[in-house]
């Protein structure tokens, strides 16, 4: 049985649903998202609210009831209040700034790694060792966030690179004056 499948969908105010044949679409003041479901499916809206349901308990149809419930919430979500994903940069001299649409990130190579904003993100460096990476898309913010994170991936003797907000580094003890 899929508890999460089975959840309903709560849509909420100013936000606009439609679903056409196989093809859902959201939209709300922060964009627009659609998503194509399978076909074996049934996706249907009655009173603000979104019923996912399956055809069987076939194997395919269980996973597939799951996700595809989880990605219209996720929709419905980030089209009203969007996704926001919070890395910090640790290291002396690791620092990041916004260079107009382009983020540029120092993080101990001879040189800085500038990237390119996708469509629909938008990044905030309140302080240089912040950033702040929001959109209503949470597949694209997510994407981001992580080759944001792949630049300088966090090391486990002295925890330097850039983590996640919250993010726990198993640290490991360097070499030990004593050990033979």
């Amino acid at each position: 049985m899929s508890r999460i499948g089975n959840k309903h969908i709560d849509i909420p105010q100013g936000v606009e649903v439609k679903v056409e044949g196989n093809c859902i679409t959201t939209k709300g003041e922060k964009g627009t998202l659609s998503f194509n479901f399978n076909h074996d499916l049934g996706v249907e809206v009655k009173d603000n609210v979104i019923y996912v349901t399956r055809p069987s308990d076939d194997k395919n149809h269980r996973a597939l009831h799951g996700t595809t419930r989880a990605v219209i919430h996720n929709m419905v979500v980030g089209v009203s209040s969007g996704f926001t994903k919070v890395l910090e940069i640790n290291g002396v001299g690791y620092r990041a700034q916004m260079q107009g649409d382009t983020l540029v990130v120092s993080a101990g190579y001879s040189h800085t790694v500038p990237m390119k904003l996708p469509e629909g993100i938008k990044v905030v460096c309140p302080t240089p060792t912040e950033i702040q990476i929001s959109g209503y898309d949470k597949q694209v913010v997510g994407e981001f966030a992580a080759e944001v994170r792949k630049i300088r991936k966090p090391e486990p003797y002295k925890g330097k690179g850039v983590l996640f907000v919250g993010e726990q580094i198993r640290r490991k003890s360097g070499k030990s004056a004593g050990a033979k």
